[in-house]
């Protein structure tokens, strides 16, 4: 009877990398980019998985309560690029549950295109991809009239406004953002300067420019989060350690609250208006 030839040795399975979460699709990994092809990390990407995962700790816990709670989820986020967050949350927190839909907004057609294709490559059946701005999908049909959770990571100045205002009127359950470039307010303190530094020491916070920059970007923030406090959401406010290579390092996490609406948020947020001389913002942050 012929012997049967000996089978060379199968090469070793390449170990597994401990940066990568259990479950995790190295295709979309490498599809990504954050991965090589030969299924390896280097120095840059692998601070960019360590910053994404950072964030997906964060939302995926509002992710299980809604699912956990209706058995159904919605998510809308915006300024997607090239869809990052949204492809690695549905991989590890939706792609084995029955329910769950992911919307990628983001105003750069080619990117839109492109990860439409990947979803489809990847059978990531429940992710849609929209070519619009933040504050034109407040009313794209593309979109359903409710979303669950609104995240906004670094979407640039007044976008970040808008993706509140998404979310209030979609009757979000959660909000998640992560400001980025906040202009608009140091640009009317810069306006009101003079008559500022007559009302008060107070002033002189902002009156050098780059003191009216820093100044007017945390001035920014707290005003959303009394927004949103305004509109019934219980608002965190934290750093986002381990971003050591981002100076945008404030992460603001609302939740929808059974709580009534704080008159106090309201009020307040009118107070620092007042006082700034930042009233022509009113519609934007009061409304």
């Amino acid at each position: 009877m012929a012997r049967k030839p000996a089978q060379p040795p199968s090469a070793p399975a390449a170990p597994p990398i401990p940066e990568i979460r259990p479950g995790q699709s190295i295709e979309l990994l490498k599809q990504l980019h954050i991965l090589t092809r030969e299924g390896k990390l280097n120095q840059d990407t692998r601070r960019k998985l360590k910053q994404v995962y950072h964030l997906v700790q964060f939302i995926e816990p509002l992710l299980s309560e809604v699912l956990d709670a209706s058995g159904a989820l919605s998510l809308a986020d915006h300024g997607a690029g090239k869809s990052y967050l949204g492809f690695i949350l549905y991989d590890l927190c939706l792609k084995a549950r029955d329910a769950g839909h992911v919307y990628g907004i983001e105003t750069r057609p080619e990117l839109v295109d492109k990860s439409r294709r990947l979803a489809a490559e990847l059978g990531f059946t429940r992710m849609s991809f929209v070519n619009a701005s933040v504050q034109e999908s407040i009313d794209a049909a593309e979109l359903p009239a409710r979303v669950d959770v609104v995240t906004a990571l670094h979407a640039c100045d007044t976008a970040t406004d808008d993706a509140i205002q998404f979310a209030l009127r979609k009757q979000a359950k959660a909000v998640v953002l992560v400001p980025c470039c906040q202009a608009e307010v140091a640009a009317v303190l810069r306006k009101h300067k003079a008559e500022s530094l007559g009302q008060g020491a107070l002033s002189e916070i902002w009156r050098h420019g780059l003191h009216t920059r820093e100044f007017g970007s945390h001035v920014t923030n707290v005003l959303r989060c009394l927004q949103l406090e305004a509109h019934g959401y219980a608002v965190t406010v934290t750093e986002l350690v381990g971003w050591e290579h981002s100076l945008k390092n404030e992460l603001i996490v609302a939740r929808r609250s059974a709580a009534p609406p704080r008159a106090s948020a309201k009020k307040r947020l009118q107070q620092i208006l007042e006082q700034l001389n930042l009233t022509e913002l009113e519609p934007r942050f009061a409304s």
